[in-house]
């Protein structure tokens, strides 16, 4: 079976013998969570003691508790660490302060028992663990396949990966389209949207946020001012209830809006987003349009392509520790700047519809320490697309 590189990390974690921090398997929904800690677990020698909150109708701080003792009778009786595997916890109420608790009360015992959290919900799972548990916990995040991992487990070329995305659990389905665009909306998106962002308790316009989420996954690629997503809406908002329903998406990790790039961050926060989705398949499964015209026609085929390798930069730039940013200054446009713990890139995607250089050479004269990197096209020194979505090319951070 197929293993990511999350396993090995993870795997490694579990041996040590200490049991802090907590480790927190986040991403989105349908990425392998639950398969990679499987995968790492089988290669620990480790008592384990696994509980989902799925296995019973109402989780409650008691069935957290209860749990967990469960795991230190577990490693009280062995000679050995232990690990405690706790999966679906976001359903569990109230779980950050029970769960600081009971992992503070090891800590003082010098009870040796990791523990590993994981949800289907990313947004959930997280949410109050920044506040309660601080300091406390590490993440290690599960983000959508990228081209190299499913081109090894699945044989996907690159038009395969451009239509069909990084979701593993819906790759079986590949062969019958309508099939697969069925399961992506009732099994990915419908369930990221209504049990994970709508849950939150704080979306008043839930129909605002299924349209702008409908709305980002068409012009994903595109710069949208919040103004103008208002003109494009139904339902009656402002642009602060648009900003706060984007920022909710993008931690359900769906879609995100890219910032314009500028040195000073205030006028960062006054610019308006790039849409931009985390993986393809949701741009092409919203449209309902088929492979054939998605691929055939240059124009819709270079979003997909700007998409794809928007994707990959904001699944590497956490891990690598740089920020996906846009930017423009008149008529001169950049696709995405990447800047982060000093350095400086600019890439530029060239699919479809030939683009001028005069962008690029614009930037290069504001910031000359930036790393020109040409995606696609036949200037000199670019690189193909499939190189680049198989992380063949060197970032600054690399």
């Amino acid at each position: 079976m197929f293993q990511r590189k999350i396993v090995e990390i993870l795997a490694a974690r579990m041996r040590e013998d200490d049991n802090r921090p907590i480790q927190v398997v986040a991403g989105p929904r349908q990425t392998g969570k639950s398969t990679a800690i499987a995968q790492a677990l089988e290669k620990v020698d480790k008592p384990v003691h696994s509980a989902s909150a799925d296995d019973v109708i109402a989780p409650d701080v008691e069935w957290l508790r209860t749990e967990w003792q469960q795991a230190r009778n577990l490693q009280r009786d062995s000679d050995r660490p232990a690990i405690l595997v706790l999966d679906e916890v976001q359903k569990v109420r109230g779980r950050p302060n029970v769960a600081k608790g009971l992992w503070g009360a090891d800590q003082r015992e010098g009870r040796p028992l990791k523990v590993v959290l994981s949800g289907s919900s990313s947004l959930l799972l997280r949410k109050g663990l920044e506040d309660s548990l601080k300091g406390r916990f590490e993440v290690l995040r599960s983000t959508h396949w990228g081209l190299a991992e499913c081109r090894e487990a699945f044989g996907f070329t690159l038009d395969d990966f451009l239509f069909f995305g990084g979701f593993p659990g819906a790759a079986r389905l590949v062969v019958d389209e309508r099939r697969w665009r069925a399961y992506m909306r009732d099994s990915i998106i419908e369930p990221t949207i209504s049990n994970d962002v709508l849950e939150q308790g704080d979306v008043r316009k839930p129909v605002l946020l299924r349209a702008l989420f409908d709305l980002g996954a068409r012009f994903s690629g595109q710069e949208l001012s919040y103004n103008k997503m208002l003109g494009q809406l139904q339902d009656a908002g402002n642009t602060t209830t648009l900003a706060h329903y984007l920022t909710l998406l993008d931690k359900a990790g769906v879609l995100c809006g890219l910032k314009k790039y500028h040195p000073k961050a205030i006028e960062r926060r006054k610019s308006s987003p790039r849409l931009m989705v985390y993986d393809t398949a949701l741009m092409t499964a919203v449209s309902g349009r088929s492979r054939e015209l998605l691929l055939g026609d240059s124009k819709l085929r270079g979003h997909l392509v700007k998409s794809a390798v928007g994707a990959r930069l904001l699944a590497l730039g956490p891990d690598l520790g740089f920020d996906v940013q846009w930017w423009r200054e008149g008529n001169d446009e950049v696709d995405f700047v990447l800047s982060g713990e000093g350095k400086l890139a600019a890439i530029e995607v060239k699919s479809g519809r030939t683009k001028s250089q005069g962008g690029m050479a614009a930037f290069l004269r504001e910031y000359p320490e930036a790393m020109r990197i040409v995606v696609g096209g036949s200037a000199a020194g670019a690189v193909t697309v499939e190189d680049f979505l198989l992380s063949n090319v060197t970032l600054p951070w690399s």
